[in-house]
């Protein structure tokens, strides 16, 4: 299956290009990004790996994790990512995390992404669980998630180890018929 590219009110959200790693190492090797990120590249050569590695995933493959661009309309511009981890049984959850560079944070582009994420992963994918893992600490990403419908499912203490110390890790998820209740209006069921 081939990554789509999804368009909302200002933003343009695909697969993320080579030329782009400049512009992704510059807000991924950021300390205010990278306190809330497991990957924290060191050079802009690791992001150019990274994103070649991506794009020779197929989009939909069970147990791999596929980055999207967040782009800008005008000017054209990549301003965040946004990673779909697709989970099994049956390759029917998915798992979302986004990333947003600190110039254009607090201006709605996370929200405006991560719904348009949501749309497609429940609407034409019709996968049936998203959920998303957040540092407790990071109370933008929880406010946003919450605002979506997500709920609180899980807190998890001390159960990830990351540069020498242990994190609590949240995890809050969404069924697709609470989606589509939410998006559009739709009954149970349907």
């Amino acid at each position: 299956m081939i990554a789509p590219t999804l368009q909302t009110q200002r933003l343009v959200i695909q697969s993320i290009k080579v030329s782009d790693a400049h512009a992704m190492f510059l807000y991924r090797s950021d300390k205010t990004v990278q306190r809330y990120q497991f990957w924290r590249p060191r050079t802009q050569g690791e992001v150019e790996d990274f994103i070649q590695k991506v794009n020779e995933l197929a989009f939909d493959t069970e147990h791999t994790w596929y980055q999207l661009g967040i782009y800008t309309k005008q000017p054209r511009e990549l301003i965040g990512d946004l990673g779909l981890h697709f989970l099994e049984p049956h390759n029917s959850q998915v798992e979302i995390g986004f990333t947003i560079a600190p110039t254009h944070q607090r201006q709605g582009y996370a929200a405006e992404a991560v719904i348009s994420i949501l749309d497609y992963v429940f609407a034409h994918m019709r996968k049936h669980r998203v959920i998303a893992s957040v540092d407790p600490n990071n109370t933008a990403s929880i406010a946003l998630l919450k605002k979506l419908g997500l709920r609180q499912e899980a807190h998890f203490v001390q159960s990830l180890w990351d540069d020498g110390a242990w994190l609590d890790d949240v995890v809050y998820a969404i069924l697709r018929e609470e989606w589509m209740r939410i998006a559009y209006g739709e009954k149970p069921g349907k």
